[in-house]
C-alpha cells in the first residue's frame, strides 16, 4: 500500500489547512488510518486516527476541538481539517495506515504498517 500525503503549506496563526492522504489500494477504507507529526527537534507524535469504515475517531489533546479527521470514500482519501492553527502545530505531518483491532493502542506509531512521505505544515505567528 502506498500513501501520499498532501496539503501542507505556510499559514498564519489562526488559519486553516486541509491535509489529504491518498492510498494506492481500493480497500483503503478497510484500514485504520492516522495522522502523526514531527516538529523540529521533537519526536513523532500522534495527532488523530479514524477506524476502518469510519468506525470511530480519536484525537490527541492538542488536536481535540481544532482538528477533524474524516474519510472521503469517493476519493479514497483520509483528510485532516486543521483549524485555529498555532505556531506549535508546525511540523511534518505523516499519514499512516494499518490493520488495528480495538485493543491496539492507536496512538503508537509502531502499530501502523504503511506510511506516507510527509507534508510540511508551517504556522507563522
Amino acid at each position: 500500500v502506498q500513501l501520499q500525503a498532501s496539503g501542507g503549506g505556510l499559514v498564519q496563526a489562526g488559519g486553516s489547512l486541509r491535509l489529504s492522504c491518498a492510498a494506492s489500494e481500493l480497500t483503503f477504507s478497510s484500514r485504520a488510518t492516522a495522522w502523526f507529526r514531527q516538529g523540529p527537534g521533537k519526536e513523532r507524535e500522534f495527532v488523530a486516527m479514524i477506524r476502518r469504515y469510519g468506525g470511530g475517531m480519536y484525537y490527541s489533546d492538542s488536536a481535540k476541538g481544532r482538528f477533524t479527521i474524516s474519510r472521503d470514500n469517493a476519493k479514497n482519501t483520509v483528510d485532516l481539517q486543521m483549524n485555529s492553527l498555532k505556531p506549535e502545530d508546525t511540523a511534518v505531518y505523516f499519514c499512516a495506515a494499518g490493520n488495528l483491532i480495538l485493543s491496539t493502542p492507536y496512538n503508537q506509531a509502531r502499530h501502523y504498517s504503511y506510511w506516507g512521505q510527509g507534508t510540511l505544515v508551517t504556522v507563522s505567528s
